[in-house]
This record gives structure tokens, C-alpha cells and sequence, in this order.
């Protein structure tokens, strides 16, 4: 990859203990980023930036749960305090407990909001204030195919998902006069622990059978992300939509 506007960026990855926003900082980081990694996890996330560090990257791990503002606004504000700036902001914390309305798992409900939209949100709050200074910056949010199409038992999910690209495309035509760059990227079946916040067994068993069939690795979404921050500054990737081509739905 010809990586000359990758390498020296100060990125900030929510969700990166694991799946997508792992294989993301690694292979920023083997592009030359400066990776901030954020999750709960904070023991996930601090083995990944010592092993980051020690290929010679440039890592740094903050414990964070993106459902409160203030520990993603504390994020931010400590990756501008040690590096000077924030580049890229990808707001990844995702959250997907499928399951019929009817069974009204309501506190899923809430948690799955919590994550993916207002996590979303908050991460949004707390890069634009810095980005706007600076007269740069890339915001980069998770949607996915569900963002594009409902699927049954995935109602909630899918409507958290259409609401991060709607945002997505607000913020777009809200930050033209700073010189930010926005970017959606809608991922089909990927190959992550996504799938272990299913809590009904039986949708859990379905959707891992039909996934494992035709799930592509977690460094396909990894790609799509270096690929709308590698394009020149002038050059806006808006949204990206990608499935395995096996996947028909």
C-alpha cells in the first residue's frame, strides 16, 4: 500500500481489543500510524500496544467505555494532550444481541443504543472540537450492511445502525468549513466475537453457522479503513458498503 498519508497520523480506535478495531491498529501501525486504542478491556488493549511498541510502532492504550461521555471525551483529550493532535477519529465500539422484539430484552436494547449510536456520539463530541481547531481531522463511523437492510431478530440492531449512517451523513454536510473528512464504512459477515452477545442460543447457533460459511477476515474491514484515510486530503470517501462475495443478503 502506498501509505504517505497513513504514516505519522494520530488515530484513535474505540473497540480495539478485539476484531475489527484490532486488526485496524495493526495494520495502521504497521503503516506508520500512531494508533490510540480504547476498549474496556484494558488488559486486551495495553498487551496489543506493548506488542505494537515493541515492532517498533507507536501505541498507546486507554481504557475506555464508550457509553460514557465523559471516559470518551477523557480519551481524546489524553491522546491530544500526549501526541499534540488527533487525526482520525473511528468511533468501532459495536454491540450486536440479536433477537425478536417480542421477547423485549429491553436492557439489550438500551445497551446496543448505549454503544453503537451514542458511543458513536460521544466520540463525534469529542474529536470535533479539536479537529475543528486544527482545520482537519477524519471521522471515520461503523455502520453495516443492517444499517442498509432490516434482517428478523435483528430490529433494534439494524435501527442503531441506519441512525450512525443518517449521523454519518449530517456530520458530513455539517463540517465542510473545517476541512474534515467523514467517513461510513458498513461491513457485511466478518469474522470477530460480534457474534458472542447473541444471548438467545438458538439465533446465536443460526447466525455463526451462516457466518462461519462465508466470513471474511477482520483485516478486510482493516483495508477499507487505511484505504478512505490513505486517499488524498481532498478527497472524501464518503461510504463504503462491503460484503464477502459469497454473502447474498
Amino acid at each position: 500500500m502506498i501509505s504517505q498519508n497513513i504514516k505519522g497520523k494520530v488515530v484513535i480506535i474505540t473497540g480495539a481489543s478485539s476484531g475489527l478495531g484490532e486488526a485496524t491498529a495493526r495494520l495502521l501501525s504497521s503503516e506508520g500510524a500512531t494508533v490510540v486504542l480504547a476498549a474496556r478491556r484494558a488488559d486486551r488493549i495495553e498487551a496489543l500496544a506493548k506488542e505494537l511498541n515493541d515492532q517498533g510502532g507507536k501505541a498507546m492504550a486507554v481504557a475506555t467505555d464508550v457509553a460514557d461521555q465523559q471516559q470518551v471525551k477523557a480519551l481524546v483529550g489524553k491522546a491530544v494532550e500526549t501526541y499534540g493532535r488527533i487525526d482520525v477519529m473511528l468511533n468501532n465500539a459495536g454491540l450486536m444481541p440479536l433477537a425478536p422484539l417480542e421477547q423485549l430484552k429491553v436492557d439489550e436494547w438500551d445497551q446496543m443504543i448505549d454503544v453503537n449510536l451514542k458511543g458513536v456520539l460521544y466520540g463525534i463530541a469529542a474529536a470535533l472540537p479539536h479537529m475543528k481547531a486544527q482545520k482537519s481531522g477524519h471521522i471515520i463511523n461503523v455502520s453495516s450492511v443492517y444499517g442498509h437492510k432490516l434482517g428478523p431478530d435483528a430490529t433494534v440492531y439494524c435501527a442503531t445502525k441506519f441512525a450512525v449512517r443518517a449521523l454519518s451523513e449530517g456530520l458530513r454536510q455539517e463540517v465542510k468549513p473545517y476541512n474534515i473528512r467523514t467517513t461510513v464504512i458498513s461491513p457485511g459477515a466478518v469474522a470477530t466475537e460480534l457474534l458472542e452477545h447473541i444471548s438467545d442460543e438458538k439465533i446465536q447457533a443460526q447466525t455463526k453457522d451462516f457466518v462461519s460459511q462465508i466470513a471474511v477476515p477482520a483485516e478486510t474491514f482493516a483495508r477499507m479503513v487505511a484505504f478512505a484515510i490513505n486517499e488524498p486530503a481532498d478527497v472524501d470517501v464518503n461510504e463504503i458498503l462491503f460484503r464477502p462475495t459469497a454473502q447474498p443478503i
